[in-house]
């Protein structure tokens, strides 16, 4: 049995600094470069997501910020909805699948109406009852859904929920935890297996979100059977904004990419107990030797 390659998906979320050029930018270099399946980005509804204090409050880190409140900073980075058609469409002319995690349940509706393949739940909001039952009834597409920051009892609660609803073998969830970055010993790559023990008959497939450093822990990541790999993607690391630092840049992501499918394609069993390519070498390097059943 061959192991499916697995998907990439390169979050931009909100990397593109406010800017359709710069964001177009992201989406042809993660499709002539990098060679991924999937650019996602993010979409929210800010005065619906955030309290007024929280919206109001001044920038935690203004070094990273895009307005001197928390609401201006969220509002300069956010597109509307007819700038994600626009994503979309040049996603399609790249042939990349166009996705976005949705934050709050306007920002559902909106992003439903696109049709995307695919829509993201972040760990953030996977506990979202009302935003998650509009996506299963009104959303025919995989529901894909985080489980950072998420416990046991909740996880069971959320598949049982997609189950009742008929939308549990559209969902693909995520081994995640959510930091940024996260150092190699929260990584908990065996969560993986967990999940798949637990869920794997019960969900469409296995995905692994990760924010750490480095591509090492991704390859691993689909030795254990995870089919969706997801990372930050960026143009500079160094640039202005929260989630560059734990993000790949584009040489990062291509080789990211090129791991993972070489370790999907090389899960397998021998087809034969000596390979066509051992042929060779066995008929010279074995030459005379006695067989031990004569």
């Amino acid at each position: 049995m061959i192991m499916k390659s697995p998907k990439i998906v390169a979050e931009i979320g909100c990397n593109h600094k406010g800017d359709m050029t710069i964001a177009k930018e992201f989406i042809i270099t993660a499709a002539l470069f990098c060679n991924i399946d999937v650019v996602k980005f993010q979409k929210r509804h800010n005065k619906e997501l955030l309290s007024d204090e929280e919206y109001n409050s001044l920038h935690p880190n203004p070094a990273n910020s895009y307005g001197p409140t928390y609401g201006e900073h969220r509002e300069f980075l956010e597109f509307d909805l007819e700038q994600h058609r626009q994503l979309k469409q040049w996603c399609e002319e790249n042939n990349l699948v166009y996705s976005t995690s949705v934050w709050d349940l306007t920002s559902a509706q909106e992003i439903v109406s696109l049709q995307p393949e695919l829509i993201k739940i972040p760990s953030a909001c996977n506990l979202n009852k009302p935003m998650l039952e509009y996506l299963c009834d009104h959303y025919k597409g995989e529901i894909h859904l985080s489980f950072g920051m998420t416990n046991h009892k909740e996880e069971g609660q959320i598949i049982s929920f997609f189950e009742s609803k008929g939308r549990n073998q559209d969902l693909v969830i995520y081994s995640c935890t959510s930091g940024y970055p996260v150092p190699f010993e929260d990584i908990s790559l065996l969560e993986i297996n967990r999940l798949k023990d637990k869920y794997g008959n019960r969900v469409k497939a296995i995905g692994f979100s990760g924010h750490h450093l480095g591509i090492a822990v991704d390859s691993a990541a689909v030795a254990l059977g995870a089919e969706w790999i997801e990372r930050h993607y960026t143009l500079d690391r160094t640039w202005k904004g929260t989630d560059h630092a734990a993000s790949l840049e584009p040489d990062g992501l291509r080789r990211l990419a090129r791991d993972c499918r070489a370790v999907a394609k090389a899960l397998t069993f021998k087809k034969s107990e000596i390979l066509h390519i051992e042929t060779v070498q066995r008929n010279k390097l074995k030459k005379g030797q006695v067989k031990w059943d004569e």
